[in-house]
């Protein structure tokens, strides 16, 4: 596999251009609308969901928060709207997440992100025919309730990015995905001592997974100065 050095201001050019060129900037009408590209009419013409999905997949030493940011910047200086969405704002709550103990590398992989809700939330809102009212969070991990943060409007044209670990594993319909690869040396120096049990998680996502060979771009960031990409593969 050929990597590339390449500075993050550049890489998120280079994927701002590419999800720029896709999809409709859209004209701002209620998705409801007859003739709107995400009316039910439309989608029963085969259609596609006027909105575009992508994913910054990684663990949180890999700081895929910041890096969908920039992207997020990159996207707007382009005219798009984006909304982000973090996947720590879908956990499930601490009786459940916990059920095994607070350090069960097993319920960290299947058990601690409310899946379920983020299909629901987040994803079946942009599907041809939706209303475009995505919900940010659901559930604050500090408070361990639900955040009742306000649905937020994505008009057509616009972008959800998603961001945080291990998301290539659950079939989500993105348009492209980005996966944020760290050695294991380097996870593990990046990762903090009291989240260090969940190492063998993402040892055991990179083998059932292979978010390198499935993911459109992989990004290897054990040096976060100098970032290095695959391209856009496709």
């Amino acid at each position: 596999m050929q990597f590339e050095a390449i500075t993050w201001e550049r890489l998120t050019d280079a994927l701002a251009d590419h999800l720029g060129h896709r999809g409709h900037l859209g004209h701002g009408g209620d998705p409801g609308d007859p003739g709107h590209p995400g009316s039910p009419e439309s989608a029963a013409g085969g259609e596609p969901s006027p909105w575009l999905k992508a994913a910054v997949d990684g663990a949180p030493a890999a700081r895929t928060g910041e890096i969908a940011g920039r992207l997020a910047e990159a996207l707007r200086l382009r005219g798009r709207t984006v909304v982000v969405v973090g996947a720590e704002g879908f956990l499930r709550p601490a009786s459940l997440r916990y059920e095994f103990g607070k350090e069960d590398p097993d319920s960290y992989y299947d058990g601690w992100f409310d899946v379920g809700a983020l299909r629901r939330e987040v994803f079946g809102p942009l599907e041809p025919g939706g209303t475009g009212r995505v919900l940010p969070d659901l559930w604050d991990p500090a408070t361990d309730r639900a955040t009742r943060s306000p649905y937020v409007r994505l008009p057509a044209g616009g972008v959800l990015l998603l961001h945080g670990p291990m998301l290539l594993r659950h079939c989500f319909p993105f348009d492209l995905t980005v996966h944020v690869r760290l050695s294991a040396g380097a996870l593990e120096r990046r990762t903090e001592e009291r989240a260090k049990w969940t190492l063998p998680v993402f040892a055991r996502y990179e083998r059932e997974v292979r978010p390198g060979e499935t993911a459109d771009v992989l990004v290897r960031a054990d040096d976060p100065r100098h970032p290095a990409w695959t391209g856009l593969r496709g």
